[in-house]
């Protein structure tokens, strides 16, 4: 049973910092492809980046200010997001590819088949 869970979403300022944090079951940790979606009420789920094994992928609009990582030790993958705007408020998602994790980038949220149940971040102006 593959299990993700997220942490960490808040209310904050613009200009503002957080850290996601996106627990995962070993073997989802150990053999997958991970990333990060946001969604909101208005658009369709949205790519933010993907990590395989230590190379990681983002999305052109947070490039420069959202970084992806993980700890193995504790199966855990982590968005730090800094320079917050009000257009990063969104619902955030923790993603593992099974099926493809030895591809690079992969932007599609149907291609991934676990979810984690999502953390709200809001970013006030």
């Amino acid at each position: 049973q593959v299990q993700l869970v997220e942490s960490g979403g808040g209310l904050v300022q613009a200009g503002g910092s957080l850290r996601l944090s996106c627990a995962a079951s070993e073997r989802a940790f150990v053999n997958y492809a991970m990333a990060w979606f946001r969604q909101t009420p208005e658009k369709e789920r949205e790519f933010v980046g993907r990590i395989r094994w230590s190379r990681t992928y983002l999305a052109d609009s947070v490039k420069g200010r959202f970084t992806i990582s993980r700890d193995n030790a504790k199966n855990t993958m982590y968005l730090e997001m800094n320079n917050l705007k009000p257009e990063d408020t969104a619902i955030y998602y923790c993603a593992a590819d099974s099926r493809r994790p030895l591809t690079a980038m992969i932007t599609a949220a149907a291609d991934y088949d676990y979810w984690g149940q999502g953390t709200q971040v809001t970013v006030s102006p």
